[in-house]
């Protein structure tokens, strides 16, 4: 199985005044392409940290983040957007759909940013809304479309690149229990399908259970 995500030896360090805080404390994970993995733990633990760290929103103090077999650890910033963009797809709790845009319009968005046409972003975005069971509200407005059809669009979003990686942050903490299983199950079938490796953030631990794999992190440390 070929690695979408590995993180090696990952430190954080925060200085509060003249206090060095470890915010993540040598951590060390791997995701294969088609692997779903659970990150849980207690608020403040260092899952968001280590999130961004992943997602290279935000820099270690120390260790390598290799993304699709890719090392970013001697990349600018100009690179690793670049990276990921070509490799990364993000889900978060809160959809951020853009209002104004239809359904198939914020799904094609980043194929326009990479500079595909508008028609051929939009066919590919149309194909994989039609996927996920959306076909008939592709011209709807976010404000027309349900919590649930909300996050299968933000889904379908982060999807339509074909990243080696999705990450996931409590992607469905806003929904009730049934539909949170639902986006979930349609999360983990569709990360099978495309083989893209997702690193998942949830306090859900019926829903972390049904992942591949579990990891724990407590006081910025994996215990498991």
């Amino acid at each position: 199985m070929s690695s979408a995500l590995q993180l090696i030896n990952i430190n954080k360090n925060f200085l509060q005044g003249q206090q060095k805080i470890s915010a993540l404390k040598e951590i060390n994970i791997e995701i294969g392409r088609g692997e779903m993995v659970a990150l849980v733990g207690p608020s403040g633990s260092g899952k968001t940290t280590l999130l961004q760290i992943a997602g290279l929103l935000d820099d270690a103090s120390s260790g390598v983040v290799m993304i699709n077999n890719i090392d970013t650890s001697k990349s600018d910033d100009a690179k690793k957007t670049e990276i990921r963009r070509e490799n990364i797809g993000f889900i978060f709790q809160f959809h951020h759909l853009l209002p104004e845009f239809s359904a198939a319009e914020n799904v094609a968005m980043p194929l326009l940013i990479k500079g595909f046409k508008y028609k051929e972003a939009l066919k590919e975005a149309e194909k994989i809304l039609t996927e996920i069971g959306l076909q008939d509200r592709l011209t709807h407005k976010p404000a027309q479309l349900s919590g649930g059809q909300q996050q299968r669009v933000a889904i379908a979003r982060a999807l339509i690149t074909k990243p080696s990686l999705i990450l996931a942050d409590e992607p469905t903490g806003n929904l009730d229990s049934e539909l949170s299983e639902k986006i979930f199950d349609l999360l983990y079938k569709l990360t099978k399908e495309y083989q893209i490796g997702c690193l998942l953030v949830s306090h859900n631990i019926a829903l972390a259970n049904k992942s591949d794999r579990i990891i724990t992190i407590k006081d910025g440390a994996i215990v498991n």
